[in-house]
């Protein structure tokens, strides 16, 4: 039964459950991790916000906070050799074509515009037909696509000024922005943190202009946090995953949520969210750190039977006690009408080439702040020992077959940060995706490159931005490579490209990332658009986002 309540021309909806039986799935190894139950919840909340445009700052007192890295870190056990490491010999560069320069190229959100000064930035963006916007702990921006500020930086919470779940209103974090290409909508999110009771705190604009209006919505997870949101853009539903930890402290679980698209778009207040929680269990490797949804890419709709697929990562160095180095694929099946009904299992367990996820640091057994920087002896968090893939996990459908691409940071070589990124094909008719490709991008030239994010264009040709650094003349900067479709397997063979080059680093918080965006511009569906972090002038975690733009020049509208 549900209770509605009036309050600011929102309502307060009371709590649905609803327990159904999972589909049990097959797998390589151990009976697989599934929950057997699913919790059916209405929004906890809704209303709709004045223009993004019209809100107004809100004024927080100055600070300086680095967030805590919630999880387990390991001991390094020696290095585990990279069984996909890219021949540098192969590199073979067609100078006709190679990826090319920014385009475009402008300053982001930089965090002397955020007076609490966290760190790490969390940067992320999306491109629409007109705008990027930009997303960073705690703040929003909107820009043209030539650079120009259109609205913000300001607080998250202001976009949720005056809604009833006062929670959502704070200084919270994790933002995600995304653009629903078909749909024409943006969706703009963030956790609360406060507790005792959490939400997933959603705004989806009500038309194409994302300084316009939006509905606003909080969907309950109870008592537990949900970090690390992760969403994705589907047909039927927006999906979502998180780590759950029961009131921010003890782990509990990898949570997958389905919000139900077509209410939210409609501005429904019944709009509703279907979620499992997976305990760890006897198999923690399966989920490990996290898992990431389907994030939908193309013009190309998936089938009506395609499910959201949520990959997770295993290293078999790794905290989990993996038997193996491999990509764990589930599948989320939701279907809304009549009746919501879902599924959530482990589909496929997809053995990958060996890697070393966990990073050899000083002094021993750190394994965490590895990247050194240059003029300071403080290190930047390489992040590799979480056991999952790093945003986003970017799904294209071209006709006869489904593609997936995402990655990882890796220990490439012995002391030496490389970037692992994995192609999954689904052929028309193929029950689950297989492995495709895959390659680690570290060419041995004394540089770190780690914190990647990865997409391909219409073509199928793969990008993949990153952070670089190392302890002498390289700061703590932006790049971005590439390859062609028909390109060797597992190489990015078309050049490497700056964003921009830092010229100082950050002195006192280790923390980085902790992901960065790649994203493709809908316009043409040629043109990547890439955010990430680096430090113009060294401080002690006084960091800047840059946004940029770059393509294939044989990929054209």
């Amino acid at each position: 039964m549900r209770r509605s309540m009036s309050r600011r021309c929102g309502y307060v909806i009371a709590l649905v459950t609803s327990m159904v039986a999972v589909a049990p799935t097959a797998t390589t190894q151990a009976e697989p991790v599934v929950s057997q139950s699913f919790r059916l919840t209405a929004a906890a909340a809704f209303d709709v916000s004045p223009p993004l445009r019209d809100l107004a700052k809100t004024t927080i007192p100055t600070t300086t906070a680095a967030i805590s890295e919630r999880g387990p870190v390991v001991a390094d056990k020696g290095h585990s050799a990279d069984g996909a490491l890219q021949d540098n010999a192969r590199r073979a560069q067609d100078p006709l074509e190679q990826i090319s320069p920014p385009r475009i190229n402008f300053e982001g959100i930089a965090n002397s515009a955020n007076p609490t000064l966290i760190s790490p930035p969390d940067p992320d963006g999306d491109v629409g037909p007109n705008h990027y916007v930009q997303v960073v702990n705690v703040q929003y921006a909107v820009y043209s696509k030539t650079g120009l500020r259109l609205a913000g930086p300001a607080q998250i919470g202001t976009l949720f000024a005056g809604f009833p779940i006062n929670d959502c209103t704070g200084f919270n974090g994790d933002a995600i922005v995304l653009y629903d290409q078909h749909a024409d909508r943006w969706l703009i999110t963030q956790f609360t943190v406060t507790g005792p009771q959490y939400w997933n705190c959603v705004a989806v604009s009500t038309g194409p202009d994302p300084t316009g209006t939006y509905f606003r919505y909080a969907f309950s997870t109870g008592p537990n946090f949900p970090d690390y949101p992760k969403y994705g853009v589907y047909p039927d539903s927006y999906f979502l995953s998180t780590r759950e930890f029961a009131q921010g402290t003890s782990f509990v679980g990898i949570g997958a949520y389905a919000l139900e698209k077509h209410r939210m778009l409609a501005g429904d207040p019944t709009a509703r969210a279907i979620s499992f929680v997976l305990p760890p269990g006897d198999t923690p490797w399966l989920t490990g750190d996290g898992l990431l949804p389907t994030d939908w890419d193309g013009n190309r709709p998936p089938g009506r039977a395609t499910p959201n697929w949520f990959v997770g990562s295993q290293d078999d160095n790794g905290p989990y006690g993996a038997p193996s180095d491999a990509l764990n694929v589930f599948e989320f099946n939701v279907d809304w009408r009549p009746s919501p009904r879902a599924t959530f299992g482990l589909a496929a367990q997809l053995p990958v080439a060996s890697f070393d996820s966990i990073f050899p640091c000083d002094p021993a057994p750190n394994t965490r702040d590895c990247i050194a920087q240059p003029g300071t002896t403080n290190k930047l968090d390489i992040l590799s020992y979480r056991q999952r893939p790093t945003w986003r996990l970017a799904y294209r459908n071209f006709g006869g077959y489904e593609s997936l691409v995402t990655n990882q940071s890796v220990e490439a070589r012995p002391g030496e940060a490389g970037v692992r990124w994995y192609e999954l094909r689904r052929p028309r008719g193929a029950a689950t995706p297989s492995l495709f490709q895959q390659g680690t991008f570290a060419p041995g030239d004394g540089v770190q490159r780690w914190m990647g994010s990865v997409a391909q264009d219409k073509n199928g040709n793969i990008a993949l931005g990153y952070s670089v650094s190392n302890g002498t003349d390289v700061f703590p900067g932006i790049r971005y490579t590439g390859r062609l479709a028909g390109d060797p397997a597992g190489v990015l063979a078309r050049g490497e490209q700056t964003l921009i080059n830092g010229t100082g680093s950050q002195l006192v918080s280790s923390r980085w990332g902790d992901y960065t965006s790649l994203h493709v511009d809908p316009s043409d569906d040629c043109t990547f658009w890439y955010t990430n972090e680096y430090f113009a002038t060294s401080s002690p975690n006084g960091c800047q986002t840059r946004i940029g733009s770059f393509k294939f020049p044989s990929c054209r509208f």
